[in-house]
């Protein structure tokens, strides 16, 4: 059995394990929430001990925290993001207070306890950490941080890359041409440049939208304390804290216009979420092509070849299935929930203080970090290394009635249409069928249903 130390907060005395850097009001919140054994994601601690250092920074230089006592906060801070066992000592449940008050303590005793032995001196995790600083400030503000840092650092990257690498196999591919679908059935030709630059299209188009998103989510409720109102801090620690910040993640926050509206409520997360959910759709779309048109071999559309990654069946040999796809339709689906949850999450401001922070942040982060991890996946596993099955393509092509629509200003709707159903009917190849049934020399069809030619209109 380990042993225990006796620690004391407001409530009284609680054991806590003997090498626990945390205090009571963590012990508390592990005694309290057994729920889900998640702890909160890695990159919001990792954020909120950054906002701890620059509060300290901060204070520090507004003189409201001495210079012995701030200096070991942010060295321990520094000390903790570099540690390989950092989140030993983050242990508190998602599923915890609404305003995560307990992740925050969390932070504001261990922090306490590895500055307290560098300066000699005891640090307060509430009169020092937390000076100038409250739960319902601080942990809005990590959410934002968090995500904002996600968004720079992994999504966007990703989503570029995934773009660029959907942009380049569409040279690579364009000579091919292959039988359009509208309702999974046959339709007009196209080019697959055209199907991939279409994808490129939307990922693109999620890109500018969260481009958009970002620069709001860089403002930040830090400085509004309890309510908005920034009782208990510096009239300055605003400003300086979103200064200090910066300067340690290389972007640039802002205090926000409105403390209150920030605290309150999460309507930039949701908003984020809701993007992050097109975004997922948009991801999905692309899976689904990628499954269809890899379908078969033999009996699906097989119009290409996904790179073979691992076997596909435990009792049918030889069988190989599109893995990434699949995957990436599971995190789309995945943070389609997470949206879900956040929306629900979001309407729970009562009046100056949204009550479901913890949850937010869980799942906004995950929903980051699936699209960011699947992006690059869907790129290198999926897109970059398909192969074209022209021969596929060109049967296909060469049976698909629909081409008769390019026949319409010559011959009329109807007479096109008589023709496309005898040629479904029989089984033969449009253009032997128009032959028989117009004027059109074979020359002029061959020009006329140039699969090629009609992908240009």
């Amino acid at each position: 059995m380990s042993s225990i130390r006796i620690e004391r907060d407001s409530m009284g005395e609680l054991e806590v394990p003997e090498e626990a850097l945390y205090r009571a009001q963590t012990q508390r919140a592990i005694n309290n929430f057994p729920i889900s054994g998640q702890a909160m994601p890695e990159n919001f601690i990792r954020a909120l001990l950054n906002a701890k250092a620059a509060a300290a920074l901060a204070n520090k230089k507004l003189g409201v925290v001495s210079d012995a006592h701030a200096d070991a906060i942010v060295k321990a801070a520094d000390q903790l993001l570099i540690s390989s066992d950092l989140m030993k000592h983050f242990p508190v449940d998602v599923f915890q207070t609404g305003s995560g008050t307990s992740s925050n303590m969390n932070a504001n005793e261990v922090l306490a306890t590895i500055a307290s032995k560098l300066c000699g001196e005891e640090v307060s995790p509430n009169d020092h950490v937390n000076y100038g600083q409250s739960s319902n400030d601080i942990i809005p503000s990590t959410i934002h941080i968090s995500a904002a840092v996600s968004l720079h650092e992994e999504l966007i990257p990703a989503l570029d890359y995934l773009a660029s690498i959907t942009r380049i196999k569409a040279e690579q591919v364009h000579e091919h041409v292959k039988t359009g679908r509208t309702h999974l059935m046959d339709a007009m030709p196209v080019r697959m440049s055209q199907s991939l630059n279409s994808w490129a299209t939307q990922i693109e188009q999620n890109i500018a939208q969260l481009k958009a998103q970002q620069i709001q989510l860089q403002s930040l409720a830090q400085g509004g304390t309890a309510v908005g109102t920034g009782i208990n801090a510096h009239p300055e620690f605003a400003d300086t804290f979103a200064k200090e910040l910066s300067a340690r993640l290389d972007i640039k926050f802002t205090p926000a216009e409105n403390f209150f509206a920030h605290i309150g409520s999460q309507d930039i997360a949701v908003a984020l979420s809701g993007q992050l959910k097109t975004t997922a759709v948009s991801l999905l779309k692309i899976a689904n092509d990628l499954r269809w048109m890899n379908s078969g071999p033999l009996a699906g559309l097989g119009e290409i070849e996904l790179e073979a990654l691992q076997p596909g069946s435990s009792i049918m040999p030889g069988k190989v299935n599109p893995v990434i796809p699949e995957a990436t339709a599971m995190v789309a689906a995945q943070v389609i929930g997470n949206d879900a949850a956040i929306t629900v999450a979001g309407q729970s401001g009562n009046f100056e203080l949204n009550v479901m922070l913890p949850l937010v942040a869980q799942n906004l982060l995950q929903s980051l970090t699936l699209l960011s991890n699947s992006s690059r996946l869907l790129a290198d596993k999926a897109i970059s290394s398909f192969k074209v099955n022209d021969a596929k393509l060109q049967e296909a092509l060469s049976r698909n009635p629909i081409l008769v629509t390019a026949l319409n200003p010559i011959i009329g709707y109807l007479k096109a249409a008589d023709i496309a159903k005898q040629a479904y009917k029989e089984g033969r190849p449009v253009i032997d069928v128009a032959e028989e049934n117009t004027d059109l020399s074979r020359e002029e069809l061959l020009d006329l249903l140039d699969p090629a030619k009609l992908t240009l209109a």
